[in-house]
């Protein structure tokens, strides 16, 4: 398993990815942006991108704006692998902090997320859109990459 800077030629494997994984995948347009302007990592085995992650970083402050493992590949870690990954190349490149938000039913995401030590910093109601015209709630969280509790 390799973990490694995401690159144009891994374009058309993260988009099937973010399909299997995204309700809402992003567009070829929102990649090509990110890899111009964030922090992009992916997790390859045998060849084949099995996991990425994508931040944003302005002065000292980091977004986590997406985060991906591949279905058949969950369970096994490979979340924290590339999320530590994506903190610790963060956290070098000088962020004091890093935010999100998630699904309030992704209970793995959140789980993984308090793990790395994310803290509960909010809650955005009726955030993501569900089938049929419903609405579910994000919850945030903050962490403080720069040692502080």
């Amino acid at each position: 398993m390799k973990l490694r800077t995401l690159h144009h030629s891994d374009l058309d494997a993260v988009l099937a990815l973010d399909s299997q994984t995204n309700p809402h995948p992003w567009a070829l347009g929102h990649w090509h942006d990110s890899l111009e302007n964030h922090t992009c990592l992916v997790l390859e085995e045998d060849g084949e991108v099995i996991a990425f992650a994508v931040a944003s970083l302005v002065l000292d402050e980091a977004e986590l704006l997406l985060i991906a493992v591949a279905p058949w590949q969950q369970g096994q870690g490979l979340g924290r692998k590339i999320l530590q990954a994506l903190i610790d190349s963060l956290r070098q490149r000088g962020a004091e902090q890093m935010f999100l938000e998630v699904r309030q039913g992704n209970a793995s995401a959140r789980a993984l997320y308090e793990k790395l030590g994310g803290r509960v910093s909010g809650q955005r109601k009726g955030y993501y859109p569900l089938p049929g015209g419903a609405r579910e709630d994000a919850v945030l969280y903050a962490f403080a990459l720069n040692g502080a509790a």
